[in-house]
């Protein structure tokens, strides 16, 4: 069991409808309007929805195509993420003015340890009431927030008080707070976990407190069932990691079903690869190691990497990488997550010779710097008319990857 702080001083930060709130308030005519922000195209997908169109029933990583028809009268927008980033650099900022213990976790979301601010400030309380103001005074956004004594409580409080909130679980009442809340609060619980926890009769937070740690391993696997064992007596010792220098740049997804067509997989390790591609370009940064990682259904996860001879940010040396170490890996028993990374990080020029191409036929295959201008130009044409506007081949036609983002 976590000992508890005199009063709970980690917060959780929480943006509301973060990209369709940066979309309202940049044009005042769609405040109360049903804003849906992701991509547009046949095979698009919702990447933020505001609250006046999740009344409706649109949510994030609905299909574009089902939000349309839950919300015909919907303001559909592609996503502009400098605009996004740009806040997001703001509002960070404002927490990192009460304490340099922020973890950012996404554009919308962080957490922060608030102990060393007691003095100046006041308890965890008192920082979030003050911190909450201060976005609405200086950004227009607002932020839903929860006060724990750990991470994970934290997390949840937040949650639950959304939209426009703030929640506090004071020290020692945690697992009154816990205990009533269904088990798919837990971090972990997806729907194959869920339906096996339904069948042992664990419906709750507490059901599943009680059932014995041993009991959960037999059920779900000795990681699965020990992580879930803990979150459930508030055992999550976490510190708040304030940022560090980046060591690797990827992206990952987790499939809504298990998936064991590898052509489904390949065209995601390209969809992967091409987003962590673009994040290294965005950051001015190349990489020599590409790492695959694969989640199966059972949770097993596996990571398989190779160092390349010279650092790249390109789509191309990345997906091809990495659907290579896609090849070796047996996928029969079903994939939940796919994720793409490159580490090993250098700035460009950082006492790094590109090596030219040996034995290439240069009038049928473009060069490494033609290839570099080519995806930096789709980096110019993405920010202007958003993420689906440029593809891939692999992904221009043929099916969609289930689970995967924009089209």
């Amino acid at each position: 069991m976590t000992i508890a702080e005199p009063d709970p001083a980690i917060l959780h930060a929480d943006l509301d409808a973060f990209y369709a709130s940066v979309e309202q308030l940049a044009d005042p005519s769609l405040v109360g309007q049903p804003v849906i922000v992701g991509g547009l195209g046949a095979r698009g997908v919702v990447a933020a929805a505001s609250y006046e169109a999740r009344r409706f029933g649109v949510r994030s990583a609905m299909p574009m195509a089902q939000a349309r028809r839950a919300c015909p009268q919907g303001v559909f927008l592609s996503p502009r993420f400098d605009a996004y980033q740009a806040a997001s650099t703001h509002v960070m900022e404002i927490f990192r003015s009460y304490t340099p213990l922020v973890e950012p976790l996404a554009l919308d979301e962080a957490f922060l340890d608030v102990r060393g601010a007691r003095r100046r400030v006041g308890n965890g309380e008192t920082v979030a009431h003050e911190l909450r103001a201060r976005v609405r005074a200086d950004t227009g956004l607002t932020v839903s927030v929860g006060v724990a004594s750990t991470k994970f409580v934290a997390k949840l409080a937040s949650d639950l008080s959304k939209p426009d909130g703030l929640l506090v679980v004071a020290p020692g009442r945690e697992l009154d707070f816990l205990h009533p809340l269904p088990v798919e609060r837990l971090w972990g619980v997806g729907p194959a976990t869920s339906a096996t926890l339904h069948r042992l009769g664990l419906r709750t937070v507490g059901d599943l407190a009680e059932f014995g740690e041993d009991a959960l391993v037999a059920a779900l696997g000795d990681a699965h069932g020990r992580h879930l064992h803990a979150l459930a007596h508030n055992d999550d010792p976490r510190e708040v990691e304030p940022e560090r220098v980046l060591k690797s740049v990827g992206h990952e997804e987790t499939f809504p079903v298990d998936h064991t067509d590898r052509e489904v997989l390949v065209r995601e390790v390209v969809r992967l690869a091409d987003r962590t591609a673009a994040r290294l370009r965005a950051n001015g940064l190349r990489g020599r190691t590409v790492q695959l990682k694969v989640r199966f259904a059972d949770f097993r996860t596996i990571t398989r990497s190779r160092t390349l001879a010279t650092a790249t940010d390109l789509a191309a040396d990345i997906g091809g990488t990495a659907r290579e170490l896609l090849d070796a890996v047996d996928v029969a028993e079903g994939v939940r997550l796919l994720g793409v990374s490159v580490q090993q990080l250098a700035e460009p020029g950082d006492g790094e010779q590109q090596a030219l191409p040996l034995g290439v036929d240069a009038a049928t295959t473009p060069s490494d710097e033609r290839r570099a201008a080519l995806e930096r130009s789709i980096d110019g044409v993405r920010r202007r008319y958003g993420d689906a506007s440029v593809l891939p081949a692999r992904l221009a036609s043929g099916r969609p990857a289930p689970g995967s983002g924009d089209p």
